[in-house]
């Protein structure tokens, strides 16, 4: 697994930050985390606009984790926008969300999220989805995107 590849998160809760965290260092996944804590920040992140222009301290990621109820711009907005920008299609956009609603699982993969997790009230279960993401997105140790 590549140490470097950063990881993305999307997600306007910062206590599911925090364990988001714990669960990433439970899993035994060693790469750096970029949150950010909307829709439209995400895409800002993703376009290097001020203040994430330098790529020294926000590199593009190789892997997107995604809320879907965000405030400014919800994840269905962020994966529209990766739909409409090709240079991403190649980035792995995984759904995050407290939303078991079938209508959100079928528009999310619609817009091209690749996979969707339900938050699981288990620790434990956390950290194994977290594995298994980075098992198969992080495995690599290519750049996903160039803009």
């Amino acid at each position: 697994m590549s140490a470097k590849a950063c990881i993305l998160v999307a997600e306007d809760e910062a206590s599911d930050v925090e364990i988001l965290r714990l669960a990433l260092q439970r899993a035994g996944i060693p790469n750096p985390l970029s949150v950010t804590s909307d829709g439209k920040e995400a895409i800002a992140y993703l376009s290097g606009e001020v203040p994430f222009n330098d790529r020294s301290k926000f590199p593009l990621p190789q892997l997107l984790i995604l809320d879907l109820k965000m405030p400014c711009l919800t994840g269905f907005d962020v994966l529209a926008w990766l739909r409409d920008h090709p240079q991403f299609r190649d980035l792995p956009a995984v759904v995050l969300t407290s939303s078991s609603h079938e209508q959100d699982m079928a528009k999310a993969r619609a817009l091209g999220a690749r996979e969707y997790h339900v938050k699981p009230t288990s620790f434990q279960e956390l950290a194994g989805i977290l594995q298994q993401l980075a098992n198969r997105w992080l495995e690599t140790t290519h750049v996903c995107c160039e803009i």
